[in-house]
């Protein structure tokens, strides 16, 4: 099974900056890659997609604030302008499609990285 591997995690205050990264890019085939976040008592939220072709997609509460982007082997989550609701464990995922936000198909998955942010 291949498994994705994030870095960049850690802890800031608020207003602070944190840059994430995810490898490899698009493993076995797939056409899209997001980022997505779990804090404790809440549901998986998708933070953001990005399609092989560059196209990008974001959740409301992270528009304007968070980036993602790629280069030729790894995804970025750029992450600007962090609260204390952003604290949770981040981690990306690799899939067959994606339609906005949403995935389907084949999908792969990192083990996450923890952001913790203190007001």
């Amino acid at each position: 099974q291949v498994q994705l591997a994030e870095s960049g995690g850690g802890s800031v205050q608020a207003g602070g900056s944190l840059r994430l990264s995810c490898a490899p890019l698009y493993v076995h085939g797939t056409t899209c890659m997001g980022w997505f976040r779990l804090a404790p008592g809440k549901e998986r939220e998708t933070v953001a997609t990005i399609y092989t072709s560059g196209t990008t997609y974001y959740a409301d509460s992270v528009e304007g604030r968070f980036t993602i982007s790629q280069d030729n082997s790894k995804m970025f989550l750029q992450m600007n302008g962090l609260a204390p609701a952003d604290t949770a464990l981040y981690y990306c995922g690799a899939f067959q499609g994606c339609t906005g936000l949403r995935w389907s198909g084949r999908n792969y998955w990192g083990q996450g990285t923890q952001v913790t942010v203190s007001s």
